[in-house]
């Protein structure tokens, strides 16, 4: 039994391998370094085809290729004679190549008719190509004929013949008229198979005179046309005999029987059964064309069966059934059936399937070792069945010399114990009478040691969980034995592992304990060879953060995530695709390293977004949808319906949701005769209605739009509607809001919100306002107004009841009856203060007050409560100070009574009262004194603890702030702390009110204490104050080195430092010193931390630092070494010079002195005089000096020094800069030759001198006072 496994090897190269009981096939691999030095017989690569038809104006080309080692030779024969193409200048053999180039040009191409075979020859073999028959394509022309017209009667069938001549290959048929159009078909008129034009019937507009049949020839690319063929269609019963016999002169009449309705007959097929026959493989085509009246239709079926599903389709008007690829299945009778409403009839077509030889098992290639055998198969079918012959070396079998190791058995050639050498190559040809097959298969007799092909070392890298397929392609003659290792484990065909035919090593689902080092190892008779390979197993690469479906409106943004996890030794690339399809090319769209956004989002943007993460071992993709929404579409089509005096219906269409679905409807109106252009919300329709009734005011021109809303918003409003007017009539309601305000203590103003003219009703809209004084017996005082919405009403009585309507009146009359409205007239102050004013002091910090209410008539107005104003006057302990600021305290309501909270103890008070109304504050009551009790006094203000020696310490204490009474003593309480901060017991001593220290002796030494202190008086106990000290140590200092390392943090003032420390507690310092100084150390108190802040820090200067610890005699028994620390200098918090006092100074004396100059120098001015200082400044002639001005006899302003803007009345320098060096004024300017100065003692040196500055354009000299923030820049 033979085999056929195939493999690919290393540089492209196919081995197939037949492995079998008695024949081992295989092709000879084609990489170079295998071929080099391995022979094999010829075999044929590359042929034309077997039936060659030629174009005669383009050189014959027949191909013959073929591979071989050595490479093969060539040769041809013609007609079963040798062709010697090298007696023939036209013919040329391309080099390394059987393929022959014929040049016909100046030639005929019949010549060169005929079979063609071509033969590729070597020192191991023949092999033969097909027979290639090459025949010149023919497109003859039409023979002359005379065509007589054709006339016949209406109703009846024709059949217009076309005959083309014979061509190669045949042409293709169409008709056409003198214009060249198609002529047009359909069931009544069509074109069969044979190129004829058949009409079932005929009708009047079927006459015409240039039906042409034209045929088409492919491959000259030429057409020729028939005679054009005229047809004449006569209405016999409609013609008398004179007529009838003009049109029949001289033409061929169709129609001897009558011209009405009739059942169908067959025109083609003619009868009732046919038969055809067709090739398995070829395309079956049946026709059938019926004439009849009226047009018969057409069906098709297969008697005892159905159409072949898939392959059969009817054309040309259900006339012709076509099947594909026909088989033996299609063989059998096929029924079509013609039908009108006369009748049908059918015809049967016998269908009878032949087959040219095609192939069951052709010939391989055999490669053997010396001594073994193979067999050659040749097996091939068709019908008739084809006859095979063998062949070696392109001659018949029978008539090649006879070999031992041959012989044929059934049609196979059976080949044994082969030596070296006998290598051939055999063909199989297989025919019958629709044709043949040649097939060439080599016998190649090779000893060769095993070669394994594929590449050593390869690393093959999978993922986990996929499949892995180890190659060990070889080679060798006897076929190699593969065997497989891993990690020197022999591995076995089984569960885990799956060996294939071809060798290859198949790991179906790969695991990283899959990965390290595999071998195969390649044996046979003549020796070993081995390869290793390595597998990798790698991490799959998986999306964690997929993209989500997306919402989104319009013009916004949309952001797909898409995270991957891979494997370290991969880097996934991403690509983005929306619908299956690349992303648009647009600069919208921005791929990020793991997301994709999408900027101003469009409609056209919506659809399915996939995220592909690629690694050259695997790949994950993960898709998310976007839709995008927008406002809906407004609505359309607005009209109005029911239309009433006071309502109207309203209908509309909605419009598109946008992918949101709809919420509500919103409708407004627009009233244009009250104010137009400008749309109210009238009321909201739910989406499932489209329809709303409208209730109307009277007096309104309205018109109507409709607004959509969803979950993006409103729509744009629809265009509105007509518009429709209401009739005026009298006001529906009066307005609203009326109010009676008190103004003033004899007045009242009546407010009132007006009616909107949609809410007027009609023209002319007025106001009747109406007031009376309550519980008086008298008449209602009206007043109508128009376009106000208050009146003042004077004269009234101070805080008096009055009823108050206002009612709408237009043209056509009043409002409906109003409501009264009760108010009061204007408010006055009270005009009593309250009287019997009582405290009952409740404890030091609460009073409750009592006093008389004011009789309500005397408050004039609504009383809303009393104020009750109380302040400390003194404290009963001691003297306050300063007086204590007032404080008020509102009590609403009319209730006498109050609790004062928040008071100080044993402290003077007093306090008054006043009613209070809307009009303001009414008179005091008299002060009233009271006094506050003693109560508990505030915490000590200070608790401080010191050591004396080892067991005693020294507690003390500031006393209170505030003694709240007389202090009967102080409370202090202590106890030890253990390391753990654990508590021992509490002692408690009571100390007198005078003093303020006590010494603790007989404590406990190297102990921590927590101390707690309150203050008394009689009330009880204050609140309490805490700290803790600690006992002096008594032993020696421990030795070695306490203190570990020591940072720091240096700001611009302060610096912190921090350190470790490693010996018992005691008192420790944190020492400093500014560098290279001599002053002594500053020494700074560390209370049991080991962070410290040194403050108060000079900016820019260095200090030493040190932390050491203290015994009780403050001598230093352990201590850091020396830091030095820089703090740096500030350059930002710099110090305002125009705030130092001593600036302020200078610059009085300054402007004293520029006011000095200033007098003298209007005075010269005056006199005509000149002054020393222009007689410096003629003198200097300096062009940067800027003179004082003159026209206006006043001196440049000047600013601080951190504005640097130019003087006032000065030139600054083009680039709007100003240079200290040159253009700031100082005072040395102003000193004869730069050497002006100041003393000692600050004062001025130098005479004042001005420098001179050329004229302006205008001849006019300008001088300035020099800046005195710039004369200090000059000397700071």
């Amino acid at each position: 039994m033979d085999m056929k496994r195939s493999c690919t090897l290393c540089g492209g190269a196919v081995m197939l391998l037949l492995l079998g009981h008695m024949t081992t096939a295989l092709e000879v691999p084609l990489d170079p370094k295998v071929l080099e030095g391995l022979p094999q017989p010829p075999t044929i690569t590359h042929q034309s085809l077997k039936d060659y038809i030629i174009d005669p104006r383009e050189n014959i080309v027949i191909h013959c290729e073929a591979k071989g080692k050595p490479h093969p030779s060539f040769s041809w024969t013609r007609n079963g004679t040798h062709f010697d193409v090298e007696k023939d200048s036209k013919v040329i053999m391309k080099p390394n190549s059987g393929t022959l180039v014929i040049d016909i040009s100046g030639e005929k191409a019949e010549a060169y008719e005929g079979v063609y075979q071509c033969i590729a020859r070597n020192e191991h073999g023949s092999a033969m190509s097909n027979n290639i028959v090459i025949r010149q394509s023919r497109s003859p022309l039409w023979s002359k004929e005379k065509i007589e017209p054709i006339t016949v009667q209406r109703g009846m069938s024709l059949v217009l013949q076309c005959r083309p001549p014979a061509g190669l290959p045949p042409p293709i048929i169409f008709w056409m008229d003198n214009n060249f159009q198609r002529l047009p078909q359909n069931s009544r008129v069509s074109q069969a198979l044979n190129g004829d034009l058949y009409f079932c019937n005929v009708l009047m507009e079927d006459t015409r005179n240039d039906y042409i049949c034209y045929a088409r020839f492919p491959h000259t690319q030429t057409i020729q046309q028939k005679q054009p063929i005229n047809v004449n269609v006569l209405d016999i019963e409609a013609m008398n005999d004179t007529v009838l016999a003009a049109f029949l002169n001289g033409s061929d009449f169709w129609g001897d029987s009558p011209s009405g309705e009739r059942a169908p007959t067959f025109m083609n097929p003619p009868g009732t059964h046919s038969t055809t026959m067709v090739l398995k493989g070829d395309t079956l085509q049946l026709e059938c064309i019926a004439d009849g009246l009226p047009t018969p239709d057409i069906s098709w079926s297969k008697v005892n069966g159905d159409l072949p599903s898939g392959r059969f389709s009817v054309h040309s008007f259900q006339k012709t059934l076509k099947i594909t690829e026909v088989t033996e299945a299609d063989g059998g009778d096929y029924r079509c059936l013609a039908k009108n409403r006369l009748g049908s009839n059918h015809h049967i077509i016998t269908v009878v399937v032949r087959a040219a030889p095609f192939w069951i098992s052709a010939p391989q290639n055999l490669i053997l070792a010396p001594k073994e055998s193979g067999m050659l198969t040749c097996r091939a079918e068709g019908n008739p069945k084809p006859t095979v012959t063998w062949s070696v070396n392109g001659i018949p079998i029978e008539n090649s010399h006879k070999d031992p190791s041959r012989k044929i058995e059934n049609g196979n050639i059976i080949l044994s114990d082969v030596q070296t050498g006998s290598s051939s190559v055999y063909q199989c040809n297989a025919s019958n009478e629709y044709g043949y097959l040649l097939a060439n298969a080599f016998v190649s007799v090779l000893a060769e040691p095993p070669r394994v092909l594929t590449p050593p070392n390869h690393v093959y890298s999978v993922v986990t969980n996929s499949r892995a397929l180890l190659d060990c392609a070889s080679f060798g003659s006897p076929l190699p034995k593969i065997t497989w290792f891993k990690d020197s484990q022999s591995i076995v065909d089984g569960d885990s592992y799956i060996i294939h035919k071809n060798n290859t090593l198949e790991i179906n689902v790969a695991r990283p304990l899959n990965s390290g080092k595999y071998t195969c190892i390649a044996s046979n008779s003549l020796g070993n060879k081995e390869n290793h390979v390595y597998l990798e197993v790698k991490e799959a690469t998986r999306i964690i953060r997929q993209p989500g479906y997306k919402v989104v409106q319009r013009n916004s943004m949309a952001v797909f995530e898409c995270k991957v996890k891979h494997d370290p030794s991969l880097f996934p690339s991403m690509i983005w695709l929306k619908d299956n399809m690349e992303l648009p090319d647009d600069t919208r769209f921005e791929v990020g390293s793991d997301s994709l956004t999408i900027h101003d989002v469009r409609e056209d943007d919506e659809g399915n977004y996939t995220c592909i993460r690629n690694t050259t071992l695997d790949q994950d993709s993960a898709s998310a949808m976007l839709t995008v929404v927008e406002q809906p579409d407004p609505p359309t089509d607005l009209e109005l319906t029911d239309q009433r005096e006071r309502s109207v219906q309203l209908t509309w269409t909605p419009g598109d949701e946008n992918n949101s679905p709809l919420q509500l409807f919103l409708i407004q109106y627009e009233d244009s005769l009250h104010k137009p252009g400008v749309w109210v919300n009238m009321t909201e329709v739910s989406v499932t209605s489209t329809t709303a009734h409208l209730e109307l005011s009277p007096y309104a021109y309205y018109s109507f739009r409709v607004l959509a809303l969803n979950d993006v918003g409103l729509s744009e409003p629809s265009a509105p509607s007509r518009q429709y007017r209401t009739n005026p009539a009298r006001p529906d309601g009066n307005p609203s809001d009326v109010e009676v305000i008190g103004t003033s203590p004899d007045s009242m103003t009546i407010t009132w919100r007006e009616l909107t003219g949609l809410e007027s009703n009609g023209p002319g809209l007025q106001y009747k306002v109406s007031w009376r004084q309550k519980d008086l017996d008298q008449q209602w005082t009206s007043l109508t107004l128009a376009n106000v919405s208050q009146y003042v009403v004077t004269g009234t009585p101070t805080f008096a009841p009055y009823e108050v309507t206002v009612q709408a009146v237009n043209d056509y009359g009043s409002g409906p009856r109003p409501e009264v409205v009760l108010g009061y007239s204007g408010e006055d102050l009270p005009n009593v203060a309250p009287e019997n004013v009582k405290v009952s002091v409740q404890n030091g910090t609460v009073a409750e007050v009592r006093w008389d209410a004011v009789p309500l008539s005397t408050v004039q107005g609504r009383l809303n409560g009393y104020k009750v104003s109380y302040w400390k006057m003194r404290s009963l302990h001691k003297q306050d100070p300063e007086p204590v600021k007032p404080q008020e305290l509102i009590f609403h309501g009319s209730e006498p009574e109050g609790l004062l909270i928040g008071l100080h103890p044993y402290s003077q008070y007093t306090l008054n009262i006043r009613a209070f109304n809307r009009k303001g504050d009414g008179p005091t009551s008299s002060n009233h004194i009271f006094e506050t009790p003693e109560g508990v006094p505030g915490p000590p203000a200070d608790l401080k603890i010191k050591n004396l020696n080892l067991d005693s310490l020294i507690v003390k204490w500031v006393p209170p702030v505030e003694y709240n009474g007389h202090l009967t003593g102080y409370l202090l309480k202590y106890q030890p702390i253990n390391t753990t901060d654990e508590l021992g017991p509490l002692k408690e001593l009571l100390l007198p009110a005078n003093e303020t220290s006590i010494t603790l002796e007989n404590l406990k030494h190297s102990t921590h204490y927590k101390f707690y202190l309150n203050a008394m008086t009689i009330k009880g106990s204050g609140p309490t104050v805490t700290t803790e000290g600690f006992t002096m140590v008594d032993e020696a200092p421990p030795a070695g080195r306490m203190f570990g390392s020591v940072n720091s943090s240096v700001e611009e003032d302060h610096a912190v430092i921090s350190w470790e420390y490693s010996g018992p507690d005691r008192n420790v310092y944190v020492e400093y010193v500014v560098d290279n100084s001599k002053e002594p150390w500053k020494t700074e108190f560390v209370n049991g931390t080991r962070t410290y802040q040194i403050k108060g820090l000079k900016p820019g200067m260095s200090y030493r630092v040190r932390v050491v610890a203290k015994d009780h005699s403050d001598t230093t028994v352990h201590s850091t070494e020396e830091m030095l620390i820089t703090v740096p200098a500030m350059t930002s918090k710099q110090v305002d010079i125009a705030t130092q006092g001593w600036f302020i100074g200078l610059m009085c004396a300054i402007a004293l002195l520029i006011l000095v100059l200033l007098i003298v120098c209007f005075i010269k001015r005056n006199k005509g005089g000149k002054y020393p200082v222009k007689e410096k400044e003629d003198a200097h002639q300096d062009p940067e000096i800027q003179p004082m001005k003159e026209d206006d006899g006043t001196f440049g302003e000047y600013s601080d020094t951190e504005d640097h803007k130019p003087l006032k009345g000065s030139r600054t320098p083009s680039n709007g800069t100003v240079k200290k060096d040159d253009s700031d004024d100082s005072l040395v300017d102003y000193g004869e030759g730069g050497d002006g100065q100041f003393n000692e003692d600050g004062s001025f040196i130098g005479q004042y001198s001005g420098k001179k500055e050329k004229d302006t354009a205008e001849g006019n000299e300008s001088s300035e006072a020099p800046s005195p923030v710039n004369a200090m820049n000059s000397f700071v």
